[in-house]
């Protein structure tokens, strides 16, 4: 593997683990447990208020700083008055209360917060949290978690892109936390020009540019596939958060026929292009190289389609999609990971013979086909109690023919491989 492929895969990953969707084996699971193309989920406002014992909507009083008086040191403190209760922490908070918190706020009168507290001997409240009377009463109206996913992603939904950030980013969040069958639930819901508008604007933010596409995926027309297109052609040398989310919005929509336009653009060229397909150069006329994240991004629509959108693509067709990049060294070892778990048992002797190649030379790679082979020699069929019952099928001869002659050659290789293989 090339210190470039290292460099770009390291970054990439690193940026992927903010979205919460790196394609690794678990990949499935971690979308049943949030929405795959958002940012890493985070405790939402609603959810801080369920794990309260206490919540009260205050109102800056004083503050002091450290200081001394007749020879002491006392600490910061700030002070504020409880107006209204939420939680009352089994009768230890009373409205018109003092609350005294050891730090120090600045602050005027008139200043609202959120104060979230657990209760032992007495009450332990957390740091303040600003708010609005609007985004207060947003927090205290929103569904609780406990709610039907249907009815809190409804309320939730239309405080996307709010204009006050504060009640925006929590929208977010919650959809962020929610998996994709919750969301796919309430597809008749989503205001579909808005989120169109958001996908076009390049002003929205990047970190939610994976959600707004996969829900324009779900509620979206012929139009929006149209402009979800055209911004998936965009050249772009830069690494786009959020085009996977993109990408798999776009084929939601227009299932296998959108196929042909990821695999130029993404899967088969090397090479940025402009829209009439003409190569692209910067100013020393070098020709401008497809990012590493634009490809993988692609990948990742194809995984999702695998996963999550059963019967939309036929699955051989997304088997294909994906053989295109195994002609990719520094994408390979990817690419067989996914062919693996897809059962395309096709590719046996093209991996014996990438496996010779020079230009496929690489650990990663050697470890992958191994692992490969590993995978399919036990995909056999099996009886009612877990044991291998009939003949063995002939892609599992071949696998374990493969198997052998691997071992032969690189003992060292195939034990490493077998020594760290847990079929799941």
């Amino acid at each position: 593997m090339s210190l470039h492929r290292i460099t770009v895969l390291a970054t990439f990953v690193a940026t992927l683990a903010v979205t919460g969707f790196t394609g690794s084996a678990s990949d499935a699971q971690a979308a049943e447990r949030s929405c795959p193309f958002c940012a890493a989920p985070s405790l939402t406002l609603a959810e801080q208020l369920s794990q309260a014992d206490a919540a009260a909507l205050v109102m800056w009083a004083d503050a002091k700083k450290a200081r001394e008086v007749d020879g002491k040191r006392l600490p910061s403190e700030t002070t504020y008055e409880i107006r209204e209760v939420i939680r009352n922490g089994r009768g230890a908070v009373k409205k018109g209360q003092r609350v005294r918190l050891s730090r120090y706020r600045s602050g005027k009168k008139g200043d609202i917060f959120l104060l979230l507290g657990s209760r032992a001997a007495r009450v332990e409240w957390g740091s303040p949290l600003p708010v609005t009377e609007t985004s207060y009463q947003y927090i205290v109206q929103a569904p609780s978690p406990e709610a039907p996913a249907a009815k809190r992603l409804a309320y939730f939904m239309k405080f996307l892109e709010y204009p006050d950030r504060q009640i925006a980013d929590d929208a977010y969040a919650e959809f962020a936390n929610a998996p994709y069958k919750d969301i796919s639930s309430v597809s008749k819901l989503i205001p579909r020009e808005k989120v169109a508008k958001w996908v076009a604007n390049a002003e929205t933010p990047p970190t939610r540019m994976g959600l707004y596409g996969l829900l324009l995926g779900l509620s979206g027309t012929e139009n929006d596939a149209a402009l979800m297109a055209r911004k998936i052609a965009t050249p772009s040398e830069e690494f786009r958060l959020g085009i996977d989310g993109v990408m798999s919005g776009y084929l939601l929509l227009t299932g296998e026929k959108g196929l042909p336009l990821i695999e130029q653009l993404k899967l088969k060229n090397l090479y940025l292009v402009d829209a009439r397909g003409k190569v692209l150069t910067d100013a020393k006329g070098r020709k401008k190289l497809v990012p590493f994240s634009e490809t993988y991004a692609a990948m990742q629509a194809l995984r999702f389609m695998w996963s999550y959108a059963e019967g939309r693509i036929a699955k051989e067709r997304l088997r294909q999609s994906m053989r295109i990049l195994l002609a990719r060294p520094e994408l390979a070892d990817l690419v067989i990971a996914d062919l693996a778990r897809w059962k395309d048992w096709s590719i046996q002797d093209r991996l014996m013979a990438m496996y010779e190649d020079k230009a496929f030379n690489v650990p990663a790679i050697k470890r992958s086909i191994v692992r490969y082979m590993l995978v399919c020699s036990k995909d056999t069929p099996k009886s009612p109690k877990g044991k291998t019952a009939g003949p063995l099928p002939k892609h599992v001869q071949t696998s374990s023919k493969h198997l052998a002659v691997l071992r032969k050659r690189d003992p060292k290789v195939v034990m490493d491989a077998e020594r760290f293989f847990f079929l799941k």
